[in-house]
């Protein structure tokens, strides 16, 4: 990094995608462009956004914990089996490209959004989480193959992560946050590690991008406890319907 203009949009670009990551899913959207835009080959931003991610993730969850919501061990459970699927996807990544994919994710994206958007809110208030159990084996499957795409792109499994723990698991969309961004946290330690283990990460962009998501993922994770499901619920779907028409757009 050679200029100060350069430090403030990667600060400010990871500072966003905190809070979009946080509450919803989706801010690789905005980070991966930015640093293919700096000058960084699409495979190597790839692999630096992972920095990002692991930073936000980590923070959210310290975030959360502050705010005494908790979700070991189950977290743990799904971190394991999301992080074998990640060393599938991370070298995936390394050897094709995802745009049809990202065609598919797109509609995947508003399917969910509209499910979560329209969920009857006095239903998951009534019914108890379901972590153990045939609930947390067929939870544990379906993140090996959310760890694939984590570590193949990662962009937008936010939506995908917050179906399976409301409708399978019950959640609310606060706890569902809280074993999200503690799951990425996880496997993406494991992504990074393969990334830079094969040159495809620039750690010093990273690192300026990292420090404002930090930031943000931190905050928002604190915020969201405060404001609810209800909030969160708007939020995601307006995300999810941005996120949704950029993906299709672009191809």
């Amino acid at each position: 990094m050679d200029t100060f203009l350069e430090i403030a949009l990667l600060i400010g670009v990871g500072f966003v995608a905190g809070i979009i990551n946080t509450l919803a899913g989706g801010g690789s959207l905005l980070t991966l462009p930015v640093l293919i835009f700096l000058g960084l080959p699409p495979q190597i931003a790839n692999g630096t956004n992972r920095i990002v991610i692991l930073v936000q993730s980590l923070s959210g969850t310290f975030g959360f914990r502050s705010k005494g919501v908790k979700t070991a061990p189950f977290d743990w459970y799904l971190g394991f089996t999301a992080t074998l699927g990640a060393l599938v996807g991370a070298q995936i990544a390394l050897e094709i490209e995802g745009a049809l994919f990202n065609k598919i994710l797109a509609l995947i994206m508003l399917g969910v959004g509209l499910l979560i958007l329209f969920q009857k809110q006095h239903n998951l208030p009534n019914k108890l989480p379901k972590l153990t159990g045939f609930n947390r084996y067929v939870s544990m499957l379906l993140f090996f193959f959310v760890g694939i795409y984590g570590g193949f792109i990662n962009a937008g499994i936010g939506f995908v992560i917050l179906l399976i723990l409301t409708q399978l698991n019950h959640l609310s969309l606060v706890k569902a946050n809280a074993v999200k961004v503690s799951v990425v946290t996880i496997y993406t330690v494991v992504a990074l590690f393969f990334f830079s283990t094969h040159s495809a990460v620039a750690w010093e962009p990273g690192l300026w991008m990292a420090s404002g998501s930090g930031l943000s993922a931190w905050l928002s994770s604190r915020w969201s406890v405060n404001r609810g499901d209800r909030f969160i619920r708007i939020f995601l779907f307006v995300m999810v319907v941005l996120l949704a028409l950029k993906l299709w757009v672009d191809q």
